[in-house]
């Protein structure tokens, strides 16, 4: 890791820090085996938890809703620690904070309501066990395999729309994010903390975009304005069978990071509440993205992490995503 990186590792009080106070699970590697069905069998891996009808539908959607997954419990315990960040009783290093568009650019609106998405809490521990939830890992292992990182955490506040369509997150595949492969051993885990619908703004999946390739992405065109760091596809096929996907409190859909996904404007009068992981192997590995359709996106990221912690050395895409990932289970291998 480069200097800088350490600095920035130091700034947020990580080096003398356990990672959110949670040990990482055991890894099941003993019992694990990759699976030898037929090669049309390529994303998901062979641990006996998914029925062969649910790896089916996987791999040809890339998306598989799990029912009732979370319990009500543990969702109310993490909207309470979102509401007690959003009053500022706890401050968490490391932790991004976003405003919608519409908001920001409105007078001041207090406590949650000026909060749309919080970001990087890996240092929190209370909303960082949502990561270590073995109900959770029990089902990421079977797209990562037994060695597990947690590489980005967001819990989203979507706000109701202020009548500029800000609400909305344009469609965009998350590997557009991610300097590390391969792309079929990284996961997200997504869970509704309320019932979630078209009115409210539910994710909007293209099925099966998962077995393209990464388009290029920029921010779209709206009139209304678009949030920071929201890409969108350019050129998908917008003919495309579109599926919403309606959940219930505790419902959480893992799905893969090429799939062409985003959610539609939230409207009614209140705030659709989900949190979410992105798992990668531990056995994955950072590539360079120059040359790539990613060279824009690590271009804002690398801007952001300088302005963020007054860094005067370069760190690099790798580094703003090293410092963050967290071991859930197994043993840190590459990333």
């Amino acid at each position: 890791m480069s200097r800088a990186a350490e600095r920035l590792k130091l700034l947020i009080n990580h080096l003398d820090r356990s990672p959110a106070a949670i040990r990482a699970a055991p890894t099941s590697a003993q019992t694990f085996t990759y699976s030898s069905q037929p090669q049309r069998l390529r994303y998901t891996l062979d641990t006996d938890l998914l029925t062969p009808e649910q790896r089916l539908f996987y791999e040809e959607n890339g998306f598989i809703l799990i029912k009732n997954l979370v319990s009500e419990e543990d969702i109310d315990r993490f909207r309470k620690e979102f509401e007690r960040i959003c009053r500022r009783e706890v401050k968490v290093p490391g932790l991004v904070v976003m405003r919608d568009v519409a908001i920001a650019r409105s007078e001041f609106v207090s406590d949650q309501k000026a909060v749309s998405k919080l970001q990087d809490f890996q240092e929190d521990p209370e909303l960082f066990r949502y990561c270590t939830l073995p109900q959770i890992l029990k089902y990421v292992e079977c797209f990562t395999g037994p060695n597990i990182m947690a590489m980005h955490t967001m819990l989203i506040n979507k706000p109701p729309d202020a009548g500029k369509k800000t609400s909305r997150h344009p469609m965009h595949q998350d590997l557009h994010y991610f300097p590390f492969r391969p792309a079929d051993r990284i996961v997200c885990s997504w869970t509704a903390m309320e019932k979630v619908n078209r009115q409210n703004g539910c994710l909007v999946v293209l099925p099966g975009t998962h077995t393209g390739t990464l388009q290029e992405h920029d921010y779209p065109e709206w009139e209304g304005g678009v949030n920071k760091m929201y890409h969108g596809v350019r050129g998908y096929d917008p003919q495309h069978l579109r599926v919403h996907l309606e959940m219930e409190k505790g419902d959480t859909v893992f799905f893969h990071p090429l799939l062409i996904h985003g959610s539609g404007m939230n409207q009614t009068q209140g705030f659709r509440k989900a949190i979410s992981c992105h798992y990668a192997s531990a056995d994955c590995y950072y590539i360079d993205v120059k040359g790539t359709t990613q060279e824009n996106i690590e271009k804002e990221v690398k801007e952001i992490a300088a302005r963020k912690y007054a860094l005067n050395e370069e760190i690099s895409f790798k580094d703003t995503w090293a410092f963050r990932g967290r071991l859930v289970q197994g043993e840190r291998v590459s990333l």
